[in-house]
């Protein structure tokens, strides 16, 4: 079977790191170029032995309880093992020593320097040493000879000799290398091994392949290589029985050979391809430690069988296997345990080793390969380590006893069948409860989350839990005692949840601290089923939740009423808890090499119970795992893998994942780490915890929480149109959750959703500018399609003052089409809400209530429409929507800055129209056809140019009257050409428009209005001018199709006119304004004799002035259009 490769580890800082087993195999011992010794009980051994040796260390070696190092202040140190205690200097050099090495029964030590020297220096007594000269360049590594006759030595001088230790003479010396100055430039480090015991091979690794020496004669016997190696070898290891050999490249590949048969055993390769500088075999089974130039540590298992008594047969058969013998039905009495949590779990070096190799090599009598999962730790044909330590006679009385199914009965098989060398399944994570520390540490977080942290100590003085809470106001903080040993916990502003594993007395048990509880008994436990382990828990708003090993979770109140159970397709990853959301990860499958295969469940606990996410799968980076899973502080689901993205549901794109933030772009070393405990939305907040050099903060001293900025991963952020893009989307992004709870019926700050609208309609408008600058007018529309009506009309503006008719003439159309989409969204809105209140009054008498009151507004409406006028009354929405735009005119608006204007809308919608003239003002006004009405800005409230004296305070009745400014001149002819050509006529609601019946709806259709436009608003001196000479025009261009070119020719010709012609012409339009104004006064009057105030006969005047089906363009029209165009102070 192949070799099981464990997931890489964080061992040291970036840099050369060096590995190598004690003498028993009972732990491993690295060191790098932090300084430190590391001793690691095991893979999974969080809290390892450390020993500072120096500033840099960078090689170490291990016998009979001395750790030999070699350091950067040019020394070979001697520490006792493992207490850690210096024994002093053995040997100096004058530069670093970059390889030291014991000889087989651990007397002397040899050395290689920077200095070109090598050292034989003995452990007891320094003061005798040797000293071989002859490498011209640094040494690179140091082999002793079993025998301890020889020692083979590499250099940067390209040589590879072998010295004999008693004369200190060179044997022999090839130049197999390529020559470089120094260490650091060297493609290879070369670390050369003889064959243990016999000593009868030198191996050295050359290029992309080994080569062997035979010894005494130091003729190259033959090559070891394989199509799998692709770069340079760098360091090579024999197997303690002397049959294998594994080598190490600088792209991370690993290769075992049978050196009998020259077969290839073994290919693995580095899960991030980085160079493997340091290899170590188990002393007594199947295990190699390996480091790389990052820091990193890793470790294979199940390699081939060490102890060299297997023939070679045997172990090729193992190798032939293909995919499909990696899950045999054989598993299948096995499930339980392959689902385990323990099936990642290796066995502590320290406890034992177990020989899974006896039993994969068994042969059926089919003559395949008895297949158990390598996941598992044990079964009934495993060995005990103290079987290993007896030699091999028990094996073969094994072996004996199994004759039926014994290889050797069986005819020898020859690799007839191609090795298998596809993806290798990835061993799955085990639970975890996210903002927590490892549980085998004595000290440990138990739960750090945004309200409170949970603290275990359980040392040799006290086993004991304590509860700190942010806020001391919600509860004091807690010591509990840990009599039943709880491993896992959780906390809200209701309750502590813990949780503890079955023992062989006990129950696994689920038990909740109820504090918010208003009787006197606080507390409850729930023991499981036998046999149900609970794997994680999670506490929500007034429920708690237990997923436990039977694939089961199991709901209760959080006063202990047992709820809902259902199963879960896999073995549960993590789960948790924030209101009524329910947010649970499990193993959908297996992964293959090193990616996990997770799906999440996403629940809606509250009165209507919903699933939102069907076991979709959970997207994490290729080779990460899953370390943090939890919601914002506003309810979003999110999550954190092991290379630090953090990603948040985006509901707002049909509930997918959305990475936010790389909290590895915040750390400055590849060994720091960020821990997460909390996130914000509003304001936007990853809080975390650094971590020097490890994956989670230490109990003591306490760790103080860093704030990280989110940032979406778009392209180009360096730039300004990639920054303002990063900023819309994340701002569209973190504002979703309003929506949700909006529609969820929660209470939230209006002003926050209309500032986030504010802020993304600002980047719009930059980005369109931005666009427009660069001459890209497709995208301007593209970013306009995003924007509100009111943006969107500002958009226009902007395009016609930068003389872009044509992106003008565009942006218009499309601001007619949301106008009709808001009118019709409006309308089904009201629909519903009719119907909704008609239920509401069945069965009630018509007394006064607050929606069946008549309100001011609609008895306008009802007087308005006996004189046939009501299409014409302004209407305004009753109460704001939660969805509704902020930059929309609302009623009740307190604070209404006026708008710079230089589009043209309509207003008969609960809007004003910002080209009606005040009761007290001069300046003529203009009228336009319904087809164009729709682009004005008189609907928006905000303006982002700061306004000048033009502001008005309003009442909840009275919207403002808002006055255009005049153009500059430059952009007058664009204004022109892009405003008042030719539109189809469509619906002109807006935002506001709120009706209380379908009837009034269809009334708000263009419709043939009595009034003449040409006698509701006064002419411009322009106007006036133009139809007097309209004709001139004409007959000079007889080819003058359209209104624009004859509006166009007549402003050049106005503008030819003197000074004083054209204030004649001024003065002589504002003539009628006064009679203009009374005489839709009286017409208002009689409409509205009921409500006479001031505030409706504007409104009401206003409204008249605007026609309601489109007309061809006549001849005073186009004076008022050219009036407004072209107009000045």
């Amino acid at each position: 079977m192949p070799a099981t490769q464990k997931p890489m580890r964080y061992g040291h800082t970036e840099g050369h790191t060096d590995v190598c087993f004690d003498d028993s195999g009972s732990c491993i011992v690295t060191c790098g170029s932090d300084g430190d010794v590391r001793i690691w009980e095991d893979l999974d051994d969080d809290d390892p032995k450390s020993i500072n040796v120096g500033e840099k260390a960078y090689s170490c070696a291990l016998k009979s309880g001395k750790l030999v190092t070699a350091v950067s202040n040019n020394t070979v140190q001697v520490h006792t093992f493992p207490e850690g205690v210096p024994d002093g200097i053995l040997t100096r050099f004058t530069t670093n020593a970059n390889h030291v090495v014991f000889n087989s029964d651990g007397t002397k030590i040899a050395a290689g320097s920077g200095d070109f020297l090598v050292k034989v220096v003995d452990v007891m007594d320094c003061s005798q040493q040797k000293t071989f000269r002859g490498h011209e360049a640094p040494v690179l590594s140091l082999s002793f000879d079993p025998k301890d006759v020889f020692l083979a030595s590499a250099s940067c001088d390209g040589s590879v000799r072998v010295w004999q230790i008693s004369d200190q003479t060179c044997a022999i010396s090839w130049p197999l290398l390529q020559k470089v100055s120094d260490v650091i430039n060297a493609k290879s480090i070369c670390r050369l091994a003889w064959q243990p015991k016999s000593g009868k091979l030198l191996a050295v690794p050359v290029e992309k392949s080994v080569k062997l020496y035979r010894r005494e004669t130091w003729n190259n016997q033959f090559d070891l290589s394989d199509n799998f190696i692709s770069q340079t070898l760098n360091v090579v290891t024999w197997s303690p029985c002397g049959q294998y050999l594994a080598a190490g490249s600088i792209n991370g590949s690993i290769i075992v050979w049978n050196v009998e048969t020259k077969e290839c055993m073994e290919r693995v390769k580095h899960e991030k391809g980085y160079a493997i500088c340091g290899l170590a075999w188990h002393p007594t089974c199947g295990r190699i430690a390996y480091t790389d130039a990052e820091g990193n540590l890793g470790l294979l298992e199940n390699v081939c069988n060490s102890n060299g008594k297997i023939p070679s047969s045997k172990v090729s058969s193992r190798v032939e296997k293909d995919y499909n013998d990696l899950f045999d039905g054989d598993d299948t009495s096995n499930a339980g345990d392959f689902l385990n949590d323990n099936t990642v779990e290796t066995p502590s070096f320290s406890k034992g080793i177990i020989n899974d190799d006896e039993d994969d090599d068994i042969m059926l009598a089919s003559g395949r390969p008895r297949q158990r999962s390598h996941f598992l730790e044990d079964d009934e044909n495993s060995v005990d380590i103290t079987m290993l330590k007896t030699g091999s006679s028990l094996l073969k009385e094994k072996e004996e006893d199994d004759q039926a199914e014994s290889i050797y009965n069986l005819p020898l098989v020859t690799s007839q069948r191609p090795l298998y060398d596809g993806p290798m399944p990835t061993p799955r994570q085990k639970p975890f409860q996210s903002g927590s520390t490892p549980s085998h540490l004595t000290h440990r977080f138990m739960m750090w989350n945004s309200i409170g942290i949970i603290r275990c100590y359980n040392d040799e003085q006290d086993n004991a839990i304590d509860v700190e809470f942010h806020d001391t106001s919600i509860h004091h903080a807690t010591h509990l005692s840990n009599t039943l040993n709880y491993t896992i916990a959780d906390l809200s502003h209701e309750a502590i949840l813990l949780a503890c594993e079955s023992t062989d007395e006990l129950a696994s048990k689920l038990h909740c601290l109820h504090f918010s509880s208003w009787d006197s008994s606080k507390e409850w436990i729930v023991d499981m089923p036998q046999n149900e382990d609970i794997e994680a828990i999670c506490l929500g708003q007034g429920w708690a939740a237990a997923a436990t090993s039977a694939l089961l979770l199991r709901l209760f109140s959080v006063g202990g009423v047992q709820k809902e159970i259902f199963s879960l397709p896999g073995p549960v990853v993590s789960m948790a808890g924030h209101g009524e959301q329910l947010f649970i990860v499990f193993h959908r499958g297996t992964g293959f090499d090193g990616d996990q295969c997770l799906g999440v469940h996403l629940l809606q606990m509250g009165k209507k119970k919903q699933q939102i996410l069907h076991g979709d799968p959970l997207p994490l980076t290729r080779k990460s795992y899953l370390v943090w899973v939890g919601f914002s502080a506003e309810g979003t689901p999110c999550f954190v893998d092991s290379e630090g993205i953090v990603r948040m549901l985006n509901r707002g794109l049909g509930n997918t994942w959305t990475p936010v933030c790389n909290t590895r772009e915040h750390c400055k070393g590849k060994s720091d780490h960020y821990w997460v405990v909390g996130i914000h939305e509003n304001p936007q907040q990853l809080r975390c915890i650094p971590c020097k050099g490890s994956r989670f903060p230490p109990t003591l001293p306490r760790p103080a929480v860093a704030v990280l900025s989110f940032q979406l991963p778009y392209c180009q952020v360096t730039t300004e149109k990639g920054q303002m893009e990063e900023q819309f989307w994340r701002s569209v992004m973190f504002h979703n959750h309003l929506d949700y709870l909006a529609k969820n019926g929660y209470e939230y700050e209006e002003n926050t959703k209309n500032q986030a609208i504010k802020e993304q309609q600002e980047l719009l408008l930059k980005m369109l500018a931005l666009s427009c600058k660069l001459e890209r007018e497709f995208r301007c529309v593209e970013l306009a399609e995003l924007m509100t009506q009111n943006a969107v009309n500002l958009a226009i503006k902007y395009a016609s003052r930068s003389r872009r008719l044509i992106l003008a003439q565009r942006l218009s159309e499309l601001a007619v089409e949301k106008a009709a989409e808001l009118a019709a969204t409006q309308v089904e809105e009201e629909e519903e809400e009719g119907d909704f209140r008609k239920q509401l009054s069945a069965g009630y008498s018509n007394t006064s209530t607050e929606w069946s009151q008549p309100r001011l507004r609609n008895q306008v409406e009802e007087e308005a429409e006996d004189t046939g006028e009501a299409d014409d009354t302004e209407e305004t929405s009753e109460v704001p929507k939660h969805g509704q735009n902020p930059f929309s005119k609302s009623a009740n608006s307190s604070d209404v800055p006026a708008v710079k204007s230089g589009a043209v809308t309509s207003s008969n919608a609960g809007r004003v129209n910002p080209f009606k003239v005040s009761a007290n003002s001069k300046e003529p006004a203009i009228s336009v056809n319904s087809g164009r009405s729709a682009n004005i800005l008189d609907n928006m409230n905000k303006s982002y140019k700061k306004s000048t004296a033009l502001n008005r305070a309003t009442n909840d009745e009275k919207s403002p009257v808002i006055k255009p400014l005049v153009p500059k001149p430059k952009s007058k002819q664009a204004s022109a050409v892009s405003y008042f050509q030719k539109r189809t006529s469509q619906a002109d609601k807006t935002e506001e428009v709120k009706e209380e019946n379908p009837k009034n709806s269809s009334s708000e259709t263009p419709a043939m209005c009595p009034q003449n436009t040409e006698n509701q608003r006064p002419k411009s001196g322009f106007q006036m001018w133009l139809e007097e000479n309209r004709s001139n025009i004409l007959s000079d261009n007889p080819d003058f199709s359209d209104e624009a070119d004859i509006i166009k020719e007549g402003m050049l010709r106005f503008r030819v006119l003197s000074t004083e012609e054209r204030k004649a012409w001024t003065a002589k339009a504002k003539g009628g304004t006064a009679s203009d104004g009374t005489e839709a006064k009286k017409r208002k009057h009689v409409a509205d004799e009921s409500e006479e105030t001031e505030h409706q006969e504007e409104k009401a005047k206003e409204n008249l002035n605007l026609p309601k089906k489109q007309k061809p363009l006549d001849l005073s029209t186009n004076q008022k259009l050219s009036a407004f165009a072209f107009k000045q102070e």
